[in-house]
């Protein structure tokens, strides 16, 4: 009984109710996998090591009998397995990675166990694609820009809140974008799996509205922005929020003070940034971290940092950019004043 296959866009639609299982190997699981889905490899690291060596080496047939040499003790596993993800129901999703072998073998196990299992055509690589040509699609992008310290993404969530569309790519890269970006975050995941995420959220997305993102570098620590998403972003209007130095620091300091912050992390930090700093103010911060004087940490630090936002923001044309006092330090009253202005290009 072969499997039904579905598209990416229906599997996808599918899989909003039904358990997600990625037969591929732990370590391409781990690398990047479609969000939620679960791994139940029908073969692990070494294994599928072993069955490629014998595909190129003896061929196919050769290939095949391995595979059922080394699947064959599992196969009740596997069924046991999956009945507890979805013990209320009879069906379930797989995928591999090209829509083949793999997860067919593994659909018709289950099919033959009584429970429903349909298959992802083209597998993880035809996902990927669609991953990959969604960025493309115009979207009705704004930027809210600002210094470092400002605090855009406290707005953004504020503005989420409010009903508008917004993507925090900081939140789905699990990194700030800056030198201390990663301090306080989770372990970063690759950029593929960044691209994963992000589109897991693009697609849900209205695009007939506008879509909120902060002012990113293109890389934000190891993930990489989709280059064609990067471009719409520099093509859109930007809200440049407008808060004084002073409040910078503050909010900067409470964010990265407490006993929940590592001064080693906050020195490593500094120093990743020496070269720019230059050495007098590495010197001066890394004193200022060790006497806890984080205003002082926070003051050197911004120097650098503006100097660097201004230079990026003056590759936008002025027709686009537009300015806004947030000077309230009251991200739910920013947001409603953001959204009571007009923003028309010129």
């Amino acid at each position: 009984m072969n499997a039904k296959q579905l598209s990416v866009a229906d599997f996808l639609n599918e899989a909003g109710r039904l358990p997600v299982i990625d037969v591929r190997s732990p370590g391409e699981y781990a690398h990047a996998h479609i969000p939620h889905a679960i791994n139940i490899p029908l073969f692990d690291n070494d294994e599928r090591a072993k069955v490629g060596t014998k595909y190129k080496q003896a061929g196919k047939d050769s290939a095949v009998l391995l595979g059922l040499e080394l699947v064959g003790p599992k196969l009740a596993g596997f069924v046991k397995q999956v009945r507890k993800l979805n013990p209320a129901g009879t069906e379930v999703l797989v995928h591999c990675w090209r829509g083949g072998m793999r997860s067919g073998s593994f659909a018709w196990l289950l099919n033959t166990a009584g429970i429903r299992a349909r298959t992802l055509e083209g597998g993880y690589k035809a996902y990927r694609n669609d991953v990959l040509t969604a960025f493309a699609q115009p979207r009705q992008l704004m930027i809210l820009g600002g210094k470092t310290g400002s605090g855009k993404t406290d707005i953004l969530k504020e503005l989420a809140r409010q009903g508008e569309q917004v993507i925090d790519l900081e939140a789905i890269a699990r990194h700030k974008g800056s030198s201390y970006g990663a301090i306080g975050q989770l372990p970063q995941v690759s950029s593929e799996h960044f691209e994963n995420e992000l589109f897991d959220v693009w697609r849900t997305l209205d695009p007939s509205r506008r879509i909120w993102l902060e002012d990113e570098s293109r890389t934000i620590g190891t993930c990489f922005i989709p280059y064609p998403l990067w471009l719409q972003m520099q093509a859109a209007p930007a809200v440049i929020v407008e808060v004084p130095k002073s409040e910078r620091i503050a909010r900067l300091v409470r964010e990265y003070s407490g006993n929940s912050i590592d001064p080693a992390a906050l020195i490593e930090a500094t120093r990743r940034i020496q070269k720019r700093l230059g050495g007098k103010a590495t010197q001066d911060a890394i004193d200022a971290i060790h006497k806890q004087d984080y205003a002082t940490v926070a003051d050197i630090v911004l120097t650098y940092y503006d100097k660097s936002y201004l230079t990026g923001i003056s590759l936008k044309k002025p027709a686009d950019l537009y300015t806004f006092d947030a000077s309230t330090d009251n991200p739910s009253l920013s947001a409603t004043q953001l959204l009571q202005k007009r923003f028309e290009r010129n």
